[in-house]
């Protein structure tokens, strides 16, 4: 019997190498992708994804070659993300192709939206029960922002479903919201949590996390430990824990000043990035560059008094 399974698993390597091969040779690009996808099924049923990851590197450029449809993106970066999901290694990997799944559905009507709610619902899930995933995710070198799922239409739609709309609420709560905003839900719909598997004290130590965060680009560049404290919901000497926690997850840079007890911050990751981020974005540049034209005037205007560069200035 297992002599059978090893031969049977043998000959679809060999298909599947053939088939590489041909892909290889052709040169028309949507016949290159009709082999890509038919190596990909056999892969799945051969229960030999090994042979295919590797490629998924390599998917934005394959892609971009092949000129194909929304739908036939939809499938590939499904097959994708499913394979990587059961590969040790590659949730990561897996949750970029999950991403770029639910992106392909922008500007649809409602009836293909629809078709997009299981895997938005999954999106929202996974990021909820990750304990290193916040405010962005990184997979090799490329960069997706969180914050975007909340007006992506693939996941918006779950606001006024009535079926999902608690998922995406705790979507909102877990990119916007406080620990209290996180702990009021679980007190009116524990049942959610426990639908999708989701463990209540992994939940609050992530959302300590992200209000922690939320202090930080809320306040003036400091915070009191008593707002962490509060906030948080711990106690007086839980309060550096968890901001080295914090530190440590790389969420923020921050010193801690015991004798005046305030968290002086140094840097920190903005939550979400929309329109008053922008705003204060392009404030902030305007004032670099306001600096940086009067330190150029100073110069200038030093140069035409004393016939060259400033004493001040020269070696």
């Amino acid at each position: 019997m297992y002599l059978l399974q090893w031969h049977e698993q043998e000959h679809k390597v060999y298909i599947a190498s053939s088939l590489f091969h041909l892909y290889n040779v052709l040169e028309n690009p949507y016949g290159r992708f009709l082999i890509f996808k038919r190596v990909l099924k056999l892969a799945v049923a051969g229960k030999v994804t090994e042979l295919i990851v590797p490629t998924f590197k390599r998917m934005d450029t394959f892609i971009h070659e092949w000129n194909i449809s929304k739908s036939d993106k939809r499938d590939v970066f499904l097959s994708a993300t499913n394979i990587l999901k059961e590969q040790k290694g590659y949730v990561k990997d897996s949750y970029t192709f999950l991403f770029k799944y639910l992106q392909t559905f922008a500007g649809e009507d409602k009836s293909t939206l629809s078709e997009a709610k299981e895997e938005a619902v999954r999106a929202i899930i996974e990021f909820v029960k990750s304990p290193d995933m916040f405010q962005k995710h990184r997979s090799g070198d490329q960069s997706v922002y969180l914050c975007d799922l909340l007006d992506m239409p693939a996941v918006k739609q779950l606001e006024k479903d009535t079926k999902y709309a608690p998922v995406y609420r705790l979507l909102e709560i877990f990119l916007t919201g406080r620990l209290s905003n996180y702990l009021d839900f679980h007190g009116a719909d524990s049942n959610t949590l426990k639908t999708y598997g989701l463990v209540h004290e992994e939940c609050v130590t992530k959302m300590r996390l992200m209000s922690l965060v939320g202090l930080a680009t809320a306040g003036s560049g400091e915070v009191s430990y008593a707002v962490i404290r509060d906030t948080l919901k711990v106690a007086d000497d839980e309060v550096e824990y968890w901001v080295v926690r914090a530190i440590a997850a790389k969420l923020l840079e921050a010193k801690m000043d015991q004798l005046r007890q305030v968290v002086i911050i140094g840097r920190c990751t903005e939550r979400v990035f929309g329109p008053a981020q922008w705003q204060e974005l392009r404030r902030g540049l305007a004032g670099w560059k306001e600096n940086i034209s009067n330190v150029s005037r100073i110069i200038a205007h030093a140069k035409l008094s004393q016939g060259g560069i400033p004493q001040g200035l020269q070696a």
